[in-house]
């Protein structure tokens, strides 16, 4: 399941480039739009530039922007940054999980492609759709 965590960080990053002008947003600006806590946005921000996503910077003038265009952005990259692995089990998931039945689980290779339909559809998703999805609603 995608958390808020998740949810949120794709609501920025739309919300950050329907509203992109070149110049940096404001925090505050961004969180009334999309009516989340500063205070958790904070959080969210943070890892999103920390990992690329995003530019910040503070004091006046500050806030945030998108370093790269909207189309350059999937949803995947962005899900995998503020979720973790998207893995529906742990045996698939990256890390050090180690299980005994591995060689013999007869369900994992349903997980397997689970998982592969999961990581595929929101690596074929770009940061424009959302934006196109909600100019045509």
């Amino acid at each position: 399941m995608i958390s808020t965590r998740g949810r949120y960080a794709l609501r920025v990053m739309v919300d950050l480039a329907q509203n992109d002008s070149g110049a940096f947003i404001p925090l505050k600006d961004i969180a009334a739009r999309q009516d989340i806590s500063k205070k958790y946005l904070e959080i969210i921000m943070k890892d999103l530039v920390s990992g690329g996503l995003l530019q910040g910077i503070s004091g006046k003038g500050g806030g945030y922007r998108l370093c790269r265009k909207p189309e350059d952005y999937s949803l995947l990259e962005i899900l995998s940054l503020t979720e973790g692995d998207l893995s529906p089990v742990a045996c698939l998931a990256d890390g050090g999980f180690s299980c005994e039945r591995r060689d013999t689980c007869p369900t994992l290779p349903l997980w397997r492609e689970y998982n592969g339909l999961i990581r595929d559809f929101f690596a074929s998703k770009r940061l424009c759709d959302l934006i196109k999805n909600q100019t045509d609603s």
